[in-house]
């Protein structure tokens, strides 16, 4: 059984999926994530640590609403524009995901949705 999961907590989906779909109660995998505001519907101005922390902050959002957090996250998948900028992202992604230290996927990619340098998918644990 899947439930679609959607909070106001982070951007609205701009194409026909889902922010995360929950299933069996037990797994919640999150679409990618770029860096919007969820307040403003516009990109955050900024270097890829600003990006990053938004990406995350949005994911975040995303895994709460679905019954999860970060501390539960067994997997990601990072999209990166410019290889070249991933000690910075690496960086703030361990502000977030250190504890839980998840498997990881790191990619360089040639372009992103509205031309973000960073997006971020995940896969998280639901213990209810």
């Amino acid at each position: 059984m899947t439930q679609k999961i959607l909070t106001d907590k982070a951007p609205t989906p701009i194409g026909p999926y889902s922010q995360a779909i929950l299933v069996d109660g037990k797994f919640l995998y999150t679409a990618g994530q770029i860096p919007i505001d969820p307040s403003t519907g516009k990109m955050v101005e900024g270097d890829i640590k600003v990006q990053t922390r938004q990406v995350l902050k949005n994911i975040e959002a995303v895994l709460i609403a679905g019954g999860s957090s970060l501390t539960s996250v067994i997997k990601t998948t990072v999209f990166l524009k410019d290889m070249n900028e991933f000690a910075a992202m690496n960086e703030v992604y361990n502000e977030f995901l250190s504890v839980s230290s998840p498997a990881r996927s790191t990619v360089e990619v040639a372009r992103l949705p509205r031309d973000a340098r960073v997006e971020i998918e995940a896969i998280a644990l639901v213990e209810k």
